[in-house]
């Protein structure tokens, strides 16, 4: 058999993460307006929750690009993230922490708008 791989430490995570966001802001240079990307694992029932989140969202801020997965999403992730011109990020909500049960992982639509709205004014 051949041997396996070690499993990736929670630090080695967390960095990935943070340059995964970094990737994100440095790709989205040159932005004139603010946008927000939606990432979550394509799973359906991953999917059904970012759809209901992105039609809330683009309800509330009809002026905000909304992405979802505009790169390959993490296994078993649910982010929702502010992308602001100036290069900075915010995060709006993780579930990537969050759970068992499954349901955790997804914010209600109404607590992400709040916090969307905290962030732009």
């Amino acid at each position: 058999m051949a041997p396996r791989g070690r499993k990736r430490k929670a630090e080695a995570a967390m960095v990935a993460a943070a340059e995964k966001r970094e990737k994100l802001a440095d790709s989205g240079e040159g932005m004139e307006e603010a946008t927000v990307v939606i990432e979550h694992c394509t799973s359906r029932v991953y999917g059904r929750n970012a759809a209901a989140l992105s039609q809330a969202l683009r309800l509330e801020a009809p002026e905000l690009p909304v992405k979802v997965n505009p790169t390959k999403p993490r296994r078993g992730s649910f982010e929702v993230t502010l992308l602001r011109p100036d290069g900075s990020s915010a995060e709006l909500w993780t579930g990537i922490k969050k759970g068992p049960p499954r349901k955790l992982k997804f914010p209600e639509p109404q607590e992400v708008v709040e916090e969307l709205k905290k962030y732009l004014s």
